[in-house]
Formats: C-alpha cells, sequence, structure tokens
C-alpha cells in the first residue's frame, strides 16, 4: 500500500485516531516554538552581563523574536496553499532547530540577535497551525476537547522550560538554554514525517504555482513592525523627535498596509493574480473583529508579564535562575490543570463567559503585587503568580475556537493567522511597554537595576509596571 499523503488518506489509513495523531505531531512542534519564545526571559539578566549590554539591548533577544514571529504570521495562508502542511511545518521547524543551534554556539550579540530573528520566522510560521488543523480534522463538539490537549502540551514547555533553564543557566550559563528546543524539534521533525499531510488546507496537493506571494505587504508589515518596537525603545530614554518620527512612521506604514490589503482583495473578486496578505474579510465577523481586540491586549499582557516575571524576580527579589525556575513551576502547572478542565467547558460554556473570567484573574493577580515587599514569603509570591496562571487557563482554550467559531470553512487559515498575529503583535508591544515603565519608574524612584542589591524603591518600580498591565487586562474587558 502507498504511503498517505492527503488528509482523507491519512484518515482512511489511521482511522479514527488518527486526527489525534496529527494534533500530537504539531502540538510538539509548537511546544518547540513557545519554549523557544518564554525561556529566553530567565537568562536575560545573565546575558546582558555577558555581552556588557544595558536592559534595554538585553530585552531585543525577546523583542527581536516577537517582532520576527509577528510578521511571520502572516505568511502561514500562503505557505501552506503553496507547500502544503507538511512541507511548511518541517521546513519551519528547521530554521528553528538551526536558530537553536547557532545561538546556542555564539559569541557576539549580533549572531545571537541573528538567532532570535530566526527562530522567531520559525515559530511565527507553526503556531497558527495548530488552530488550523483543530478547526478542521475536528467536529465542532470536539474541538473544545481537542484545543485543550493541545493547550496542556503548549504549556508543558513554558512549565518546565524556566525550571530546567533557571537550572541550566546557573550551571552552564546562558548559552545552554538554547539548545533546549534542538530534542523537541528533532522528535517533530520525525513525528511529521509520518503524521503530516502534504496537502494545503483545501485538500488537495499543493501545486507550487499559487499566486505569487504578496512581497511588498509584507515588506510594509515588518517596517511597521520594526519602526513601532524601535519606537518603543527609543522611549526608554524619553520622548523626542526621533522616537516621535519612528511611531508615526510605523502608524503610517500600518495604514498604508491596510488600505493595500483592501484594494487587493476589492481586486481578487475581479480576477486578480496577487491575493492579500491578510483577507480583511475576517473581520466582518463580530465574534471575530472583538476576538481580535481582545486578543490584542492580551498578547500584551501575557508577553508582557512572561518577560517581567523572571526579571522582577532576580533583580527585584535577588533569586537565583534556579530558584526563579522552580517558583514558576507550581503556576505553569496549574495552569495546565485549568486547560484541562477549560476545555471541556468551551463546547457548553460561551467565550463572552470564560474569557472575562480569565482577564479578571489576571487582572487580580497583578494588582495583588502591590503586598509584596522585600521579605514577603515566597509562598505568596508563588500564589499570586498562580492566580494570573489561571487566568490564562480561561482564555487560552476559548479565545481562538470561540472568534474563529463563526467563520466560513476556507476562511480558517486567514482567521487562525490573524487572530495570532493579533495577539503576538500585542505581545511585541508589551514587551516594549513593560520595559519603558519600568524605566520610567525606576527613575521616578532614584532606583536602578545595576546596583548589587535591591531596594523598596527598585521593588515598588516593578509593582508599578504590574499595575499597568492590570490596567490592560481591564481595558479588554469591554
Amino acid at each position: 500500500m502507498s504511503r498517505p499523503s492527503t488528509l482523507p488518506e491519512f484518515q482512511a489509513h489511521y482511522g479514527e485516531r488518527y486526527r489525534w495523531l496529527l494534533l500530537l505531531a504539531v502540538m510538539v512542534g509548537a511546544m518547540a516554538s513557545i519554549m523557544s519564545s518564554t525561556i529566553i526571559a530567565v537568562a536575560v539578566p545573565d546575558m546582558s552581563r555577558h555581552f556588557t549590554i544595558g536592559q534595554e539591548r538585553a530585552q531585543w533577544v525577546s523583542s527581536g523574536f516577537m517582532a520576527a514571529m509577528t510578521v511571520a504570521m502572516l505568511m502561514t495562508p500562503w505557505l501552506l496553499g503553496r507547500f502544503g502542511y507538511r512541507r511548511t511545518y518541517g521546513g519551519s521547524l528547521w530554521l528553528l532547530l538551526v536558530g537553536g543551534v547557532m545561538g546556542g554556539l555564539s559569541d557576539n550579540y549580533t549572531l545571537v540577535l541573528l538567532a532570535r530573528v530566526g527562530e522567531g520566522l520559525a515559530a511565527g510560521v507553526v503556531q497558527p497551525i495548530p488552530a488550523i488543523i483543530v478547526m478542521r480534522a475536528f467536529q465542532p463538539h470536539e474541538q473544545g476537547r481537542a484545543m485543550s490537549v493541545f493547550g496542556l502540551g503548549a504549556v508543558l514547555a513554558p512549565a518546565l522550560g524556566p525550571t530546567v533553564g533557571g537550572v541550566l543557566v546557573d550551571l552552564f550559563g546562558w548559552r545552554s538554554i538554547f539548545f533546549m528546543v534542538v530534542l523537541f524539534c528533532l522528535a517533530s521533525l520525525w513525528m511529521s514525517s509520518r503524521f503530516v499531510p502534504s496537502s494545503s488546507p483545501g485538500g488537495a496537493l499543493p501545486s507550487g504555482n499559487d499566486k505569487p506571494l504578496d512581497s511588498l505587504s509584507l515588506l510594509l508589515a515588518a517596517a511597521a513592525t520594526l519602526s513601532l518596537l524601535n519606537g518603543l525603545v527609543q522611549l526608554h530614554t524619553g520622548l523626542d523627535a526621533r522616537s516621535c518620527a519612528l511611531l508615526a512612521g510605523a502608524a503610517g506604514l500600518m495604514g498604508w498596509f491596510v488600505l493595500r490589503q483592501r484594494r487587493l482583495g476589492a481586486r481578487m473578486a475581479a480576477g486578480a493574480r496577487v491575493a492579500p496578505l491578510m483577507d480583511l474579510s475576517v473581520f466582518a465577523n463580530r465574534r471575530f473583529a472583538m476576538g481580535s481586540c481582545v486578543a490584542f491586549i492580551y498578547g500584551m499582557a501575557l508577553f508582557g508579564s512572561t518577560y517581567l516575571l523572571p526579571v522582577y524576580m532576580q533583580l527585584g527579589l535577588m533569586l537565583s535562575a534556579t530558584s526563579v525556575g522552580t517558583l514558576l513551576l507550581p503556576a505553569s502547572l496549574s495552569l495546565a490543570l485549568t486547560i484541562a478542565m477549560v476545555g471541556r467547558l468551551t463546547s457548553r460554556w460561551s467565550m463572552h463567559v470564560l474569557v472575562p473570567i480569565g482577564l479578571v484573574l489576571l487582572a487580580v493577580s497583578f494588582a495583588l503585587f502591590f503586598l509584596v515587599q522585600l521579605h514577603t514569603s515566597l509562598w505568596l509570591i508563588v500564589s499570586l503568580v498562580v492566580v494570573g496562571r489561571m487566568g490564562l487557563g480561561f482564555i487560552l482554550p476559548s479565545l481562538n475556537v470561540g472568534a474563529m467559531r463563526g467563520l466560513a470553512r476556507e476562511l480558517i487559515p486567514q482567521g487562525a493567522s490573524a487572530i495570532n498575529y493579533a495577539r503576538t503583535l500585542g505581545g511585541a508591544v508589551g514587551l516594549g511597554l513593560c520595559g519603558i515603565v519600568l524605566e520610567f519608574r525606576l527613575a521616578a524612584h532614584g532606583a536602578n537595576l545595576t546596583a548589587a542589591v535591591s531596594s523598596p524603591a527598585r521593588l515598588a518600580a516593578f509593582n508599578e509596571t504590574f499595575l499597568m498591565l492590570m490596567l490592560l487586562c481591564l481595558l479588554a474587558l469591554p
């Protein structure tokens, strides 16, 4: 019997269990991409000391990754249509693997940054794919359960990553954390060769001569994102002509991007050859449009806090990287348990109920950091982080599935790409805002991060940055 290639052939070969094997295959790769995006925060203080660079430059290993991932997500629908699931997914994992090895072996900050950008490009292509698989391979009544199973695997990476990564940083230094993704990439490459179909989302084998990529739109999105992030970095030194020019340029480039998508979408109806990079018709669905707005704000809080928490614990509470990883483990495990519970509720409870519960829990967690002092019990800090991660557990499995449920089947790849783009663009902005607000509050309190010991003033600056994240969560509620 010939080897299965398309989705129906795999389903006929493996039977009912195939959709779960397919989900497992893409889940392992997503774990590698998620781990590469979150684990770096544990190594930022050590990396800034190694390269003798400031906190704002060290933050670019996270911001550069986020910028690359944000832009790459826009390419996923075109890549899937042009090359199919298997070649797109496999190629992205190879890029992620090479980026991990390159970053771990480099002794030059520019090369480390380039490795992170390569990892971000790979992660951006990979991360929308599981949602597309869930929406296409599973029936509506199974989608919540499938998303919770995927969510369980997806949070195992950030759950174990900071713990193991903290130990590795203390024992072997910052470069050791780059190699953690390699084993996940190798395992996922083997599984994808066995279970991921060669076909495109439409079901047919990719022909290789579909519509060309809208390179100008991709360039506009990349330039807008980089201008935005550079403008936010420039704000670290205050509001000046350069930061205003960069932020205004970002707004103008993004406006041009949106207008171009509208124009190309109108031409597509007349049979134009170039398809828009982002099909704006997905936002005609009100549920999806509101879900994307929430995803943007939620991404700001999620990625901002993921960066801020390890830095806060190491430079605010003066804990070792190993201690930080150990303290974050209970919170990540509570996130996994919450996702498992909420995944079963998504078929019975509305997104309009589950997502606000999660946002409120996140806001409460951030607000209660004002209770933390230099000698506060570590168990109180762990409890605050656990409450916040439980909030994430209510949002993660319900937001994407709930927002995309009303989309036409042919728009699902575009919807998955668009909502993940909104979330990661928000994440990139959140990372920048956390750095700006932290430096602003440090200056206001007359504190800095270079002193060998912490102080109440330094801790107050961190706590007020968490207050900004709380306000973002409350903003998403309406």
